[in-house]
């Protein structure tokens, strides 16, 4: 069994960050999100790994290599352009050949990782297994519609008038017979070839569709506030550690996690947080969910249930929170401000906020 996994596409929602990097390398508690998904994959016994890559194929190639950190063999997949999930298997087509495949979006998070649904596709192999989770607005998502025995009826990428409440993980088993369903079937008004409208061919088809619903946590870490919800999760699961150091004058209070090389002076962190290699937290609060990356400098601050990304400086600025702020950023004081700020800001960039 194989698996694709897509880390094309442009990332729009997270902007500025994804100016400059590649959606799925944004880190969740310092790890980007792309390789949960592998490390999901690995776990599930699939080490066959092909990545489906766009502008930012370079990118992607630097962070994963060729996979053996992983325990995996990792092929490259070129994509011209974004033209749909169902595209991207069009493409993949020689790579894939007659195998089963998993395909996984690349920004998207799955706790608790996906071996059951893996096992369970091996034992009955239907010809396409998807996904579903309840969502608030299903308008946003492909949609399933299912028939009082759990049958799939009908599927449709982001509906005005949703059916149901059932939105499609980033999650999909196939056997060789999506083929000939991404094949036949057209682009849509987006001008995509959607992966909905070719498990509906399967449906229609006569072919076995089934589903699963799941009720843990699933996430697609596609824009700054689902990303700042997934970091609170994986936070939340982190063994603590102090492998840097922690002066006499500072208090580490629940699940914190300093790496080696850091150092935290004068300061107060509750977790859960982690604190990156070399940063260094002085005269500061760095409070719950919140998570700080290599190289950082967070001086004279408060920092809650946000993420910093690597070589940021964060010095007399009161308190950031809900905040997702980009490689080398400098945030110094200002004159005058509010009592909290909300930030995205892009890498590189120089902002001023008084204390």
């Amino acid at each position: 069994m194989k698996a694709l996994v897509l880390s094309g596409g442009t990332g729009s929602r997270l902007r500025p960050i994804t100016h400059t990097a590649a959606k799925q390398l944004v880190p969740v508690a310092n790890k980007p999100v792309l390789f949960y998904g592998i490390e999901s994959l690995v776990a599930a016994g699939i080490t066959d790994i092909g990545i489906v890559v766009g502008d930012t194929e370079a990118e992607i190639r630097a962070a994963v290599g060729d996979g053996s950190r992983f325990g995996a063999r990792v092929s490259y997949l070129p994509q011209a352009r974004p033209l749909g999930l169902a595209h991207a298997v069009l493409i993949a087509r020689d790579w894939l050949g007659d195998d089963d495949f998993v395909m996984y979006l690349g920004d998207n998070f799955v706790v608790g990782g996906i071996t059951e649904l893996v096992e369970e596709f091996r034992a009955t192999r239907p010809d396409a297994r998807i996904l579903l989770t309840k969502v608030d607005d299903p308008s946003a998502f492909g949609v399933a519609e299912l028939d009082p025995d759990g049958a799939v009826l009908r599927l449709e990428e982001k509906p005005s008038a949703p059916r149901s409440d059932l939105a499609l993980v980033g999650v999909y088993l196939f056997t060789s017979a999506v083929h000939e369903a991404v094949r036949s079937i057209t682009p849509s008004a987006r001008g995509e070839l959607e992966i909905t409208d070719a498990i509906q061919w399967l449906v229609e088809d006569g072919r076995a569709v089934c589903s699963t619903v799941i009720s843990g946590y699933w996430k697609d870490t596609g824009n700054v506030t689902d990303m700042l919800e997934v970091n609170r999760t994986v936070l939340e699961a982190m063994p603590p550690a102090v492998l840097g150091t922690v002066d006499a004058d500072s208090e580490l209070v629940g699940r914190v996690r300093v790496e080696e090389g850091a150092s935290v002076v004068r300061s107060r962190i509750v977790g859960p947080a982690v604190i990156g290699a070399g940063s260094v937290v002085r005269d500061s609060y760095i409070g719950p969910s919140t998570s700080v990356a290599d190289g950082c400098l967070i001086s004279d601050s408060e920092v809650e249930f946000s993420i910093v990304l690597d070589g940021s400086r964060i010095e007399g600025v009161g308190r950031i929170e809900g905040s997702l702020i980009g490689r080398t950023v400098r945030v110094t004081g200002a004159a005058r401000a509010p009592r909290a700020h909300r930030l995205v800001l892009g890498d590189h960039s120089q902002v001023q906020i008084t204390p």
